[in-house]
């Protein structure tokens, strides 16, 4: 079985993310995702939000054939890290050490996402090498540069780390732009975490330049208007059919 996952994408419980779960989800399937995991920064609000509206389940089997795995995108004292499969409280600003093994511990693994970004907060290489991270993300879509990208790659080669690629979809658009195929025939979030310690398959391609300015203006307007979470929950449950 081939599993199409998604492992980096933002709902708008992410500060600057602006689209709903529910509009994710459709965006993935529609797009023939098998799923994609759900890496809001600092929270795991959406996590409980999907949960709580039976689109996720909470043992970690998919629902509907859709797998959505918890995850969250921590701010560290270094810079970004990703935890994948599992849920985690506000860890802002600790060290990058200390939370990989808060996710390890929490029964995740830690992914660092577009490392060498000198403008997106990635992690530099002299933190890469003290930490005991799962695998890399070596395929950013959003990344600011390309060569950000190949530099991820050639790392994750000189230390032999397995290697991911994700979207970073901030908007349901720009969602299984890039994504990683696990061969597998458990199709769950533990199946998942298992495969991302071997080789898989890496769908490589940019956001499009429609793409890239949808999320900076979405982003801009979104700040501006500084509309919180609670006001976008309303409007998205204004918008459900009845």
């Amino acid at each position: 079985m081939s599993l199409k996952i998604d492992l980096h994408c933002h709902s708008f419980f992410s500060g600057d993310g602006v689209s709903s779960p529910e509009q994710l989800i459709e965006a993935a399937r529609s797009k023939g995702l098998s799923g994609f995991a759900i890496t809001d920064h600092n929270t795991c609000d959406a996590v409980k939000y999907l949960t709580d509206r039976g689109l996720m389940s909470p043992d970690g089997l998919p629902v509907n054939d859709f797998l959505i795995i918890p995850g969250v995108e921590v701010t560290t004292a270094e810079g970004h890290l990703l935890c994948i499969g599992a849920v985690l409280p506000d860890l802002k600003g600790r060290p990058a050490l200390e939370v990989c093994h808060l996710i390890h511990e929490a029964g995740g693994v830690a992914i660092p996402p577009h490392p060498y970004d000198l403008f997106r907060a990635g992690i530099r290489e002299n933190v890469l090498n003290t930490l005991p991270i799962d695998a890399i993300e070596v395929f950013n879509a959003a990344t600011t540069l390309k060569r950000y990208n190949r530099m991820a790659y050639d790392y994750a080669i000189r230390r032999g780390l397995p290697m991911t690629a994700a979207s970073d979809a901030h908007h349901f658009a720009a969602i299984g732009t890039a994504f990683t195929t696990f061969r597998t025939e458990n199709f769950s979030v533990a199946g998942v975490l298992e495969q991302i310690g071997k080789e898989n398959d890496l769908s490589q391609n940019y956001l499009s330049i429609r793409d890239s300015f949808r999320k900076t203006w979405n982003n801009w307007l979104r700040l501006r208007k500084r509309r919180s979470v609670e006001e976008l929950l309303k409007e998205t449950s204004e918008n459900e059919p009845r």
